[in-house]
Order: structure tokens, then sequence, then C-alpha cells
């Protein structure tokens, strides 16, 4: 049997860490993309729809498909750009600030949990090589 690579392993743990991800977006119903988009308006608030889709990395179709959804749902709304007359801005209303703080904590309780089995020295050697692996 041929060992594992790093490769297999880094997306098995990925893997691992998006079902647990789904598993706490399930009792509010969303779905990562618009978790996604919650969690980047949550973090630099209201943005140019384009903005937001280069933050998310997805065609602005799709970010305006995903802000479709959320602005039924009550948790963001659009305003026009004081700045532009031709763009849009997104901002999270006070339901999508609520649900999105409440995701955020269940988020990093679960990454507390997913960790926990680290030693604090192995955990500050995978923050260092995954901060390598990133630039």
């Amino acid at each position: 049997m041929e060992p594992e690579s790093l490769t297999d392993l880094f997306w098995a743990v990925a893997r691992r860490m998006r079902h647990r991800s789904k598993t706490v977006l399930e009792p509010w119903n969303i779905s990562p993309s618009q978790w996604r988009a919650l969690a980047s308006l949550h973090r630099h608030g209201e943005l140019r729809l384009s903005a937001l889709a280069e933050h998310l990395r997805i065609a602005p179709r799709s970010a305006t498909e995903v802000v479709d959804d959320l602005e039924a749902r009550e948790l963001v709304t659009r305003l026009p750009d004081p700045t532009d007359r031709r763009a849009i801005l997104v901002t999270l209303t006070e339901a999508g600030t609520a649900l999105a703080s409440a995701v955020q904590k269940a988020q990093q309780a679960e990454g507390e949990r997913q960790f926990s089995e680290l030693s604090p020295t192995d955990r500050a050697d995978l923050a260092r090589v995954l901060r390598k692996l990133q630039d």
C-alpha cells in the first residue's frame, strides 16, 4: 500500500473541515456560499457587489444570485452607491449582523474543537506552515 502524500492528507483534512462547517451552518439553513458572503460583509462592512464578488472569488453574476437569496431572507439589503450611481452597495441588515455573529461564534467553537487534539506547539507549527503555504 502506497503511503499517503501530503496533498492527500491536506485534502482529506480540508474535506473533513468543509463537512463540519456545513454541519455548523445547518441550524441557520444557510449554504456555505451564503455564509461566505455574510462573513465578508460582517468583516468588511458594506461593499459594492463587484467587490463582494472579488472577495468571494466568484463571478459577479454568482455574487448577484447569492445576494438575491440573502436579500429574500432579509439578511442583506442593496443600496445605491452615493459615489457612483451605476454601482450598488450590499450591506447587512440587523438580522444579517445577528446571524453572522452567531454563526461566527459557532464556527470558532467548532474550530477550537477540531484543533483541540493538537498540543499548543503543534497548533503553532501548523499555523506557521499554513501561513507559509498561503503566501
